[in-house]
């Protein structure tokens, strides 16, 4: 028995369990609101692009906050960033729950997203200095997991609560729960931590811009923005979309979200077994793209029976879930040392971009009746993704393009 190599691997194994579990809180709050959407509006009779605004307030607050998480990372270390950003978001949500009107919800909803910036950054940089390279694969492939868990969990407990108790109680309830992990994570301190390495990058402001203007971190940064504009989409405006486009009951919508948001899931863990096996990872990532695109476009041109609804979402999401691991392993083959939190702070600041754009922009379209019309623009943005993804690889500098082999 290699005790050496047992231990390593124990130790990788809980690292990886810890991040994942951090990461499915993110997760977890993105989907806190937009279940109690219907719930709001009836309450406080507002637009679809005033809860689409909702949206965009968070991750205008998780964009901001996450590319300077990416400098406090490097500069203090990932767990105490990790950790405030755990409180301000459940924190937050607590907060919401008690909020007096619907005005007040935008700048608590701010305060939820500023805590949601500190995961990506955070996790990837403990992520990457404490796993061996041969497992970052299997271990990008549960930190995406975790997430689409908190994904679908969410949309169960909020709307569930939300529909029993009301949506002050849903919320309060889930700012609850975020408390109780931050409690259980807190305890795991020695875990997780984050080396500093020293490389070719500098912490000043001057290095850092020189850093975000290389072509292959622009690139990926364009990518996360484009991405997300349409997976936010139908995340957020799915069961709306079918409800108004093709008198599709909201309660079969959401049950169509759940099993996208489950085939993200199990793609997400296909895709962790395709990129530890191929020296493409473009491609994969590009695959995935286009198969998204097209079960999309399908919805939107000829819309299946319903009984054929669920497992169309579902194949969505697979192919969707298995762009992931592949797309983290690009990210990090652009990283250069001792630059992983900016790099990933600046990147997924692109996410937290997108998150902004696309409720308010599908909010806008749904307001003036053209549901589909929000389907043939995930549609398109799917497709746009995948030549940001081929220049990526083309993009890297010489000295780091073999990490992507």
């Amino acid at each position: 028995m290699n005790t050496a190599a047992d231990n390593s691997f124990r130790h990788d194994a809980k690292v990886i369990g810890l991040v994942g579990v951090a990461h499915s809180l993110s997760h977890f709050f993105q989907l806190a609101l937009p279940p109690l959407f219907p719930l709001l509006r009836d309450e406080f009779g507002v637009s679809f692009a005033a809860l689409g605004a909702l949206v965009a307030v968070f991750y205008v607050a998780s964009g901001v906050t996450q590319f300077a998480a990416g400098f406090a990372v490097d500069r203090f270390g990932a767990r105490p960033v990790l950790l405030a950003g755990i409180a301000l978001v459940a924190g937050g949500t607590l907060l919401a729950g008690l909020a007096p009107g619907f005005g007040a919800l935008y700048p608590i909803v701010a305060v939820m997203g500023a805590g949601n910036g500190v995961f990506h950054p955070a996790d990837f940089a403990i992520l990457n200095a404490n796993v061996a390279p041969g497992r970052l694969g299997p271990a990008y492939s549960t930190h995406g997991v975790g997430g689409n868990l908190g994904w679908a969990l969410a949309p169960l407990v909020s709307y569930g609560l939300g529909a029993a108790f009301g949506w002050r109680v849903a919320l309060v309830a889930m700012g609850a729960i975020g408390a109780a992990v931050l409690a259980l994570l807190a305890t795991q301190r020695a875990t997780l931590t984050c080396s500093h390495r020293g490389g070719g990058v500098t912490h000043t402001l001057a290095g850092s811009l020189a850093l975000f203007r290389q072509a292959a971190i622009l690139l990926c940064f364009a990518y996360f923005c484009i991405n997300t504009i349409a997976s936010i989409g139908l995340q957020t405006f799915a069961p709306t979309v079918l409800d108004v486009a093709f008198a599709i009951p909201l309660t079969i919508g959401a049950s169509a979200l759940t099993a996208y948001l489950l085939g993200s899931t199990a793609g997400i863990v296909a895709g962790g077994v395709l990129a530890s096996r191929s020296a493409r990872h473009d491609r994969i990532a590009s695959a995935g793209l286009l198969a998204a695109a097209l079960s999309v476009l399908l919805l939107a041109t000829w819309p299946p029976a319903r009984s054929a609804l669920l497992p169309l979402f579902a194949a969505t999401g697979f192919a969707l879930g298995c762009t992931g691991p592949s797309r983290d392993l690009i990210v990090r083959a652009a990283t250069p040392p001792g630059a992983a939190g900016r790099v990933y702070g600046f990147v997924y600041s692109g996410l937290d971009l997108g998150g902004m754009l696309g409720p308010v922009w599908f909010g806008f379209l749904l307001d003036h009746g053209a549901a589909r019309g929000v389907l043939f623009a995930v549609a398109g943005c799917f497709l746009a993704a995948i030549g940001t993804v081929f220049q990526v690889r083309r993009a890297v500098a010489p000295s780091r393009a073999s990490a992507l082999e």
